[in-house]
């Protein structure tokens, strides 16, 4: 393949544990009314963006969110477990400072690194980015030269994107401090599998 494909790969909408500021990862949390307009605002974007494809983690939130916008694209959505966010294991539905408070010096070491101190029971964060980045490279190769959605999650994002950049994973927190909902990275992937960062958390709008 030599046709470069435009990957949009976005954090899913709003969910009640993150309103409330708590770690969703791997657990199945729903959209909130929020996050549904969020999803309906991606969708009438999505009606004119020209879109060869719509890829999403299977988890709830963002089937939700990608759902709307394969309707209005009129284009299939394809599901991949790889997409998945990060198991935070001891940390799933607690917010930051309830983890100080039950992990003991877990949560602050995490901040500092994330990356060599995962919270406790968490699923190793290299490998969320191999699977991660190998999901990308699966979705690029179905549309070459096309542009394609992917609704994944917040941290899966980011540490997809330090493995693209040649960046040190363990300062993620620091790189991308944020990834808005129905945002994220736009990327031009070339058919070598070498990834470009064309944008950042910049709107979709029609």
């Amino acid at each position: 393949m030599t046709d470069a494909t435009e990957l949009i790969v976005v954090r899913h909408g709003e969910t009640v544990w993150h309103a409330e500021n708590r770690y969703a990862g791997s657990s199945d949390i729903a959209l909130t009314e929020e996050g549904v307009r969020q999803a309906e605002a991606l969708a009438r974007w999505a009606a004119t963006a020209g879109l060869s494809g719509v890829v999403s983690s299977t988890l709830s939130r963002s089937a939700g969110t990608a759902a709307p916008a394969g309707e209005a694209a009129g284009v299939p959505v394809a599901a991949d477990p790889r997409l998945v966010e990060q198991d935070f294991g001891q940390g799933e539905g607690l917010t930051s400072a309830e983890m100080r408070e039950r992990l003991g010096g877990a949560r602050e070491r995490f901040e500092l690194d994330p990356l060599r101190n995962p919270l406790p029971g968490s699923e190793d964060p290299v490998k969320v980015a191999e699977r991660g980045v190998a999901a990308l490279a699966d979705a690029a190769r179905a549309h070459p030269g096309g542009k394609v959605l992917v609704v994944a999650h917040g941290t899966l994002i980011r540490l997809v994107l330090c493995r693209l950049l040649g960046m040190d994973a363990g300062r993620y927190r620091r790189a991308f401090p944020e990834v808005g909902n129905c945002r994220g990275a736009r990327l031009h992937w070339k058919g070598d599998g070498e990834a470009g960062l064309l944008g950042f958390n910049e709107p979709l709008e029609p």
